[in-house]
């Protein structure tokens, strides 16, 4: 007889289950929570780094200052002298880019290279449009309507709260 038929014959072993799973799952199931919180707190820092928009940012206070000091000059409605005015408005935007721009020299600017400059600060005012604000206070009689005089106004306020 042989030897060999006396073995008993092979035993397949048991096919693996999902339970218990290895020792390394379980340092991820550990970890997952943990790495869920980490990407929470990332998410949250990361949308409060985002800026706000321009128009949303609070102003300084010099743009609160600049704003309260045009709305208080006196309108020259009823086809009264502009000239004044316009000299105001035009002293109060070389004083704040003065200020905000010292290396540009743009208070040495007149005419259109002033314009220009101004509107090179900030396009959605429009000042290049306002010759006006430059030629005006040299003219004699300088009237304006009450359309242009308001116009001339909200594109300086616009300026004044959104230049860079």
């Amino acid at each position: 007889m042989n030897p060999l038929d006396q073995l008993q014959p092979l035993i397949a072993p048991p096919l693996p289950g999902w339970w218990p799973p290895a020792p390394g799952w379980w340092l991820l199931l550990a970890l997952l929570p943990l790495a869920a919180w980490g990407l929470s707190r990332l998410y949250r820092v990361w949308r409060s780094r985002s800026p706000l928009p321009r128009a949303e940012q609070p102003l300084d206070p010099l743009r609160v200052a600049a704003l309260a000091e045009l709305a208080s000059l006196p309108k020259p409605y009823d086809a009264a002298p502009a000239g004044a005015w316009l000299q105001h408005i035009n002293g109060l935007l070389k004083r704040l880019c003065r200020n905000q721009y010292p290396q540009s020299q743009s208070h040495t600017l007149n005419g259109r290279q002033w314009l220009a400059f101004l509107d090179n600060r900030c396009p959605a005012a429009g000042l290049t449009r306002w010759m006006v604000l430059v030629e005006g206070a040299y003219k004699p009689e300088c009237k304006l309507d009450d359309k242009a005089i308001n116009g001339l106004t909200q594109s300086v306020e616009t300026w004044i709260r959104k230049h860079v």
